[in-house]
């Protein structure tokens, strides 16, 4: 049967005369379907995240600004707690200090773990190799401070042990104050690489190979194909693996509890650290909340920089 133009205007009027003027269409009941299961999926992670990340920030801001302590309930003091902040020495070489691991840290740790990265790009996707190279990252962090603290020991530390044999000086590595950073940082360097390693070898998975295989067929080395597609297409996981390690930095805590607890003298009394003293060995939690939210903001606008300068949401394979 063959439908004519007369035909299918008279069948549209029906239709648009079925339904009421000015009513919407009608959505499929799939939708909300898919609305409720997406918001049940995502549920856990909302009531996690307010349970346990937003209402104690909250709460912090709010200690930051009272006299609170372990005993009492605290009273309303303003900006009492940032006033000493500002004018506390310690605070200061904590910050410094904690620069200065940063420093070495993600130096050290992000050079390593792209020339890993890439050579498992380009050399061998093997899993067992991954495993292998992700192994220290799954040990505590407790424990990898306890194995390299004994190994170090200046007495019977089996590193100078050799050091001795070898007929060199032992090595004070946490007793002394110029190396007792650059050693923790080496030790988280050694824990974490093989995690950044394999978060930058999963951005190289979506470099295309046939830009490798145009730029042999041009003659380039391997060197200048990494100079000239491997980092430029990298950029955006570049960008996020130093806002995570950078944070992560930040934020070093266990190796020095384990270790040096912060010494010699303040040589490795971090931030964190500092701030974990002010609230459970003097009970200050007003004073420490303080410069909680002042790292809190710090680390806030660091990101924001870092994800800017670095143009996280661009990629040049697009």
């Amino acid at each position: 049967m063959t439908t004519t133009p007369a035909t299918a205007r008279r069948v549209t009027r029906s239709a648009s005369e079925r339904r009421p003027s000015g009513a919407p269409p009608k959505r499929p009941a799939r939708r909300r379907s898919d609305l409720r299961v997406a918001l049940l999926f995502i549920a856990p992670a909302a009531i996690g995240f307010l349970a346990f990340y937003l209402a104690p920030a909250l709460r912090g801001i709010w200690f930051s600004l009272t006299d609170q302590n372990l005993v009492g309930s605290g009273t309303f003091i303003g900006v009492d707690n940032y006033t000493k902040m500002l004018g506390d020495p310690l605070f200061w070489n904590a910050l410094v200090v904690t620069l200065w691991y940063v420093v070495i840290n993600i130096g050290v740790q992000t050079v390593l773990a792209i020339g890993i990265a890439v050579l498992m790009h380009r050399l061998t996707r093997s899993a067992l190799i991954r495993g292998i190279i992700l192994l220290p990252y799954l040990v505590a962090n407790v424990v990898v401070a306890l194995v390299w603290f004994w190994m170090m020991d200046y007495s019977t530390g089996i590193i100078n042990v050799v050091i001795d044999a070898l007929g060199g000086d032992r090595v004070a590595f946490f007793g002394n104050e110029v190396l007792a950073i650059p050693t923790i940082a080496l030790i988280n360097v050694w824990r974490y690489v093989g995690y950044t390693a394999l978060l930058i070898f999963a951005g190289l998975q979506t470099i295309p190979n046939e830009l490798y295989e145009a730029g042999a067929l041009d003659g380039a080395s391997e060197a200048r194909m990494f100079r000239s597609i491997t980092l430029p297409l990298l950029r955006p996981v570049l960008a996020l693996v130093l806002v995570i390690t950078v944070v992560g930095s930040f934020q070093i805590f266990d190796t020095v509890a384990v270790t040096t607890t912060g010494g010699p003298v303040n040589a490795t009394r971090v931030i964190y650290y500092y701030i974990y003293q002010q609230s459970f060995e003097r009970f200050d939690l007003g004073y420490a909340s303080a410069m909680s939210v002042f790292l809190l903001v710090v680390l806030a606008v660091v990101a924001y920089f870092q994800l800017k300068i670095m143009r996280s949401n661009q990629s040049d394979l697009a």
